[in-house]
């Protein structure tokens, strides 16, 4: 009598601990991998700080430790606590893989798992503020220093979403002989959930800009060539502005200032939507003109809706855009660039239609998140063994 194997059972005492910034991070981006996860058979632990969440995370079977740091921190004496309390939560919960999601995470937890001896998966989602072009400050000089010294680990792996995060990491000499490195295209996203659909034939033609609504995000320069085509489109545009305003980040743009742009006729800001599919469908152009990105988990939702895309040719950005194709491509901080490429799909019906369904191609092609999770699993086996 032949006896089926039960993969789970290899699993069931593995431990894994993840370590994020915020719940609601974690679960946009990741919840989708513990859920994977557990059903494997792993133990999952999900740390980060709670801002109301926790029991989203905590329904799929996860252990849930509210873990409140600043992430942008600048005292010392803060910092240095903080990377204590990281080794002791480490040490307590003596996991067999810890995945880092978040650049501080990233930082801190692979010093304290090199301690510790701990195998680490690093997401090395985008490089954030301090990595943009021109940024050579102490505070960049130290985030290299520390990255250096938790990278020196023989078991580690970090996934880069793009070639240019990982030849950054690389010139800057962060990474270790021993590091294995992995590319995947963010982190997916679910074909079934995010369906093709047609636009809808509202009054005017929705320009959505989905996004956590920082200044580096483009926020500025997509209300500024809103601006420049007001005159001509007022009464047949409307612009939103799709996203909370992250006020604890350094780049967030502040309420008062998103309150001082809204015109309800043409320019709105819409604040951050748990369910972001009726956006998408409500949408006729999806626009962001990011100055450096991982892989934006908001193109790769809008290529799967099926629309066409204006960004930018920034890290990230430009892997979600065949130009032309699916959509256009404009350099960083170019608002006449951004307002006629804008212009350019207002005008014309069809192209905006024959890139939505170039833009659907290319997510069941690219960024379907069945693979994601796949290419995840394996990483997490290869490190239990």
């Amino acid at each position: 009598m032949k006896v089926e194997k039960n993969h789970n059972f290899l699993f069931k005492n593995n431990k894994i601990l993840f370590v994020a910034n915020v719940d609601w991070f974690f679960i946009s981006h990741r919840l989708i991998l513990a859920k994977a996860a557990i059903k494997k058979g792993y133990k999952v632990t999900v740390i980060c700080a709670d801002t109301g969440r926790r029991k989203e995370i905590e329904s799929v079977g996860a252990t849930f430790v509210n873990f409140q740091f600043e992430r942008s921190g600048t005292n010392i004496f803060k910092e240095l606590y903080t990377l204590l309390r990281f080794y002791k939560l480490y040490k307590k919960i003596a996991p067999n893989i810890v995945h880092h999601i978040t650049l501080k995470p990233v930082i801190y937890g692979s010093i304290v798992a090199r301690c510790l001896k701990l195998p680490v998966l690093n997401a090395v989602s985008g490089l954030g503020f301090n990595f943009t072009e021109g940024q050579s400050g102490f505070s960049t000089k130290l985030m290299i220093f520390l990255m250096r010294i938790g990278f020196k680990n023989k078991n580690l792996t970090c996934i880069f979403q793009n070639n240019d995060d990982l030849n950054v990491i690389k010139s800057r000499g962060i990474l270790s002989e021993s590091n294995r490195i992995v590319k995947i295209k963010g982190v997916g996203v679910d074909l079934n959930k995010f369906s093709y659909q047609i636009p809808l034939q509202n009054e005017k033609i929705s320009i959505v800009l989905p996004a956590r609504l920082l200044w580096d995000k483009g926020v500025k320069e997509f209300y500024e060539a809103s601006q420049l085509l007001k005159k001509k489109y007022a009464s047949k545009v409307i612009f939103k502005l799709v996203g909370m305003a992250d006020i604890d980040n350094n780049a967030g743009v502040s309420p008062e200032t998103l309150k001082g742009w809204i015109d309800d006729n043409y320019f709105i800001w819409v604040d951050y939507q748990k369910n972001m599919v009726p956006v998408y469908n409500n949408s006729d152009i999806i626009v962001l003109p990011s100055y450096r990105e991982g892989m934006p988990k908001t193109l790769l939702e809008a290529c799967a809706v099926g629309r066409p895309i204006v960004t930018t040719n920034a890290i990230g950005c430009k892997e979600c855009v065949d130009e032309g194709i699916n959509g256009f491509k404009i350099p960083v901080k170019s608002i006449k660039k951004l307002a006629k490429a804008i212009e350019v799909l207002i005008l014309d019906k069809e192209l905006r239609l024959c890139m939505g369904e170039a833009s659907r191609n290319k997510a069941v092609d690219e960024f379907n998140q069945v693979n994601v999770i796949s290419k995840h699993l394996e990483i997490y086996n290869s490190l239990c063994k």
